[in-house]
């Protein structure tokens, strides 16, 4: 895509609002492709949770506005700025890339093994801390959103996950990138317990 975009003049965007900062093991997701995109979108992360977003590319694109003429609803105001700062200092102390990427062989392995053993999982997917359990009818192959809202009822057991997906068949999981084990395995096992449970009837 990013050399069809290069070779026909077109501006390669990549939207890292969520991916990035270490979510996917790499601090920006498009990196572990290897591309280097002409504008990059950021937020969420990118100031450990205060509201601020932005949007970086080359000098020729940031530099086209007339001055006034790039904004957003969270530009930078000096709060959310430091706290940007300290977030990507700590980001980089820490390595969190590194920790998602262990995080992520821990979730690709334990919800492997739980699409493996029970039938309702129909796929498995992600990268690092950022990784999806989709669910449809064993019978059809079909998306199965009421599978997947009963497997979503372990925030009663202290799990909270997101369901999303076109046809509502999808939980998503983002563990923060300093969970510890023992807590990792304990989401996990209630989620275990959770499939284990609607599969049973």
């Amino acid at each position: 895509m990013a050399d069809h975009c290069s070779k026909h003049g077109i501006v390669f965007v990549a939207d890292e609002i969520q991916t990035g900062f270490g979510r996917t093991g790499a601090m920006f997701a498009c990196e572990h492709e290897g591309v280097v995109p002409d504008l990059i979108c950021t937020a969420k992360a990118l100031a450990g949770g205060l509201p601020l977003a932005a949007v970086t590319g080359r000098a020729d694109l940031m530099d086209a506005p007339h001055v006034g003429g790039l904004g957003g609803t969270y530009g930078g105001n000096p709060v959310s700025c430091a706290a940007a700062l300290g977030a990507i200092e700590t980001i980089e102390a820490l390595d969190l890339p590194s920790c998602a990427t262990t995080i992520g062989k821990t979730l690709l392995s334990r919800l492997g093994a739980l699409a493996n053993k029970y039938a309702v999982v129909g796929d498995v997917r992600g990268r690092g801390a950022m990784f999806a359990v989709e669910f449809s009818d064993p019978r059809t192959g079909r998306p199965d959103p009421a599978t997947t809202v009963a497997v979503a009822a372990c925030h009663k057991q202290g799990l909270v996950v997101l369901t999303c997906g076109t046809d509502s068949n999808v939980l998503r999981l983002l563990p923060p990138l300093v969970i510890e084990d023992d807590l990792l395995d304990e989401g996990l096992s209630i989620l275990e317990r959770a499939v284990a449970g609607v599969a049973a009837g």
